[in-house]
């Protein structure tokens, strides 16, 4: 019984760590420029492709992640700025909670 115990505590474990908010240090760009666009000298091109069509995303270590439609108007002011978003790893998305500069 202390093994069955033990065994559900580690897999409730996991999914938690796997549901818990981390934080990412990056840029806010544009999906057409992607990492070539992560920098403030080219906010007012990435401004253009969103309002163009084209979605945000978000650039750190040159990765380049998507940001879900549910959570675009999150970032859309901070186009081209470095930002910390505080959420969650969704594969190569990320569920935005928080956007600070």
């Amino acid at each position: 019984m202390k093994k069955l115990a033990i065994a559900i505590f580690s897999v409730a474990s996991l999914f938690a760590l796997s549901a818990s908010a981390a934080e990412w240090t990056g840029y806010i760009s544009d999906a057409k420029c992607g990492a070539k666009g992560s920098s403030e000298a080219h906010a007012k091109c990435a401004e253009t492709c969103i309002k163009g069509g084209s979605a945000a995303v978000f650039v750190s270590d040159g990765k380049v992640y998507k940001i879900g439609d549910d959570d675009q108007a999150k970032v859309l002011n901070h186009v081209g700025h470095k930002v910390t978003i505080e959420g969650k790893m969704e594969g190569d998305s990320i569920k935005v909670d928080n956007v600070k500069m």
